[in-house]
């Protein structure tokens, strides 16, 4: 059941003043039912998602999701919800990143605005299968470094989203990457992740600026091997393969 009370979320806007985005809401939703928010554009409701999601703390009132305070216990509420809204897509806010970094590199090719677009141009050359990964991990079990590279067309950019509680759910599996440096010996470097932490890594090459400008340096990732439990991660891969 999720139940608002009185909950309210002000800002402070530099021309405006004092801006009340949420002001007083409340409801109640219980198990099994779909209770939808209506509004003209700027009418809070996002906010008041935010909010029931922990993302947004609120300035007066509060919530509790599954019987969980908001305000109190953020994390058991995040345990017990999923958030996702229509402005949180990853593939936009990427490829302007993504475009920067072949700019510095000298890499003459720039990706579109919309993921839509980008895989078009990976299907007209025949890289049609889907990449996103769910992969689980039991003891013993590891992933050499590698390059997730499936044809002509690469986005440089991937997220692994970790979806179990390392300590809790497993021991070792730690998530590795590796530098190689021109004329320098290869770095590593080990990710603490958390249960719900999402790392977005490069997928082959980025730019690193040095004393006489931008160079390249090829990563590799992996995971270290398993020693007790089960270990799951969501892949990310905005290119198709063959």
């Amino acid at each position: 059941m999720i139940e608002a009370l009185n909950l309210c979320k002000r800002f402070q806007d530099k021309k405006r003043g004092e801006v009340r985005a949420v002001d007083g809401v409340s409801f109640t939703c219980r198990a099994g039912e779909i209770y939808g928010l209506l509004g003209a554009n700027g009418a809070g409701k996002t906010t008041t998602l935010r909010m029931l999601a922990t993302i947004l703390e609120p300035t007066e009132g509060t919530a509790r999701l599954c019987g969980h305070d908001i305000v109190e216990h953020p994390e058991r509420v995040r345990a017990n919800c999923g958030f996702l809204s229509t402005a949180t897509a990853l593939y936009p806010r990427l490829a302007p990143i993504a475009n920067g970094w072949n700019a510095a590199m000298d890499i003459a090719v720039r990706y579109p605005e919309t993921h839509e677009a980008f895989l078009r141009r990976c299907h007209t050359a025949g890289q049609k299968k889907p990449t996103p990964l769910l992969l689980q991990y039991g003891e013993g079990d590891y992933n050499c470094l590698h390059q997730d590279l499936y044809g002509e067309h690469v986005f440089p950019l991937q997220v692994a989203i970790l979806l179990s509680e390392p300590g809790e759910d497993f021991s070792g599996g730690e998530f590795v990457l590796t530098e190689q440096r021109p004329r320098m010996q290869s770095r590593p470097l080990v990710m603490d992740l958390r249960k719900g932490d999402a790392l977005i890594f490069a997928v082959n090459q980025r730019p690193v600026k040095g004393v006489r400008g931008d160079y390249r340096v090829t990563m590799r990732h992996g995971v270290s091997r398993l020693h007790s439990g089960k270990r799951h991660t969501l892949g990310i891969i905005f290119h198709d393969a063959r």
